[in-house]
């Protein structure tokens, strides 16, 4: 800070930021992050876009018990050197990037019927 900014500060007037407009200071936010909560949510895993818009289009269950119990399961796929795992939760399969920690894709019970599952190396019931 230069001393004309610490001038400005001491008469009450907010500093000057590198375009000459007032510069901005971020306010604190109330309650926390948002990519806290994803991440708490998530359990360190995060949603590909395609596994997203399959969770919501298809209306697939995927609330805190769930995301746990997915975490869980990929921390077992993982521990085995799974790469890529299809993994079970109650009615819904997902293919989740074990090295990346991705949810890849979601089908649920109606549309697993006639699914086929490529590229996987790995299964897991959780």
């Amino acid at each position: 800070m230069t001393n004309p900014d610490l001038n400005r500060i001491q008469q009450g007037i907010p500093p000057v930021g590198p375009t000459g407009a007032p510069s901005r200071r971020p306010e604190a936010a109330s309650g926390p992050a948002f990519s806290d909560v994803l991440r708490a949510r998530l359990g360190g895993l995060s949603l590909s876009g395609h596994a997203k818009e399959r969770i919501e289009r298809r209306e697939i269950p995927f609330d805190p018990p769930v995301a746990a119990r997915l975490e869980a399961a990929v921390e077992r796929a993982a521990a085995k050197g799974a790469r890529e795992s299809l993994v079970l939760v109650d009615d819904t399969a997902f293919v989740v990037s074990v090295r990346n920690r991705t949810v890849i894709t979601a089908v649920d019970r109606a549309r697993m019927r006639d699914q086929v599952f490529t590229n996987i190396d790995s299964a897991v019931i959780g």
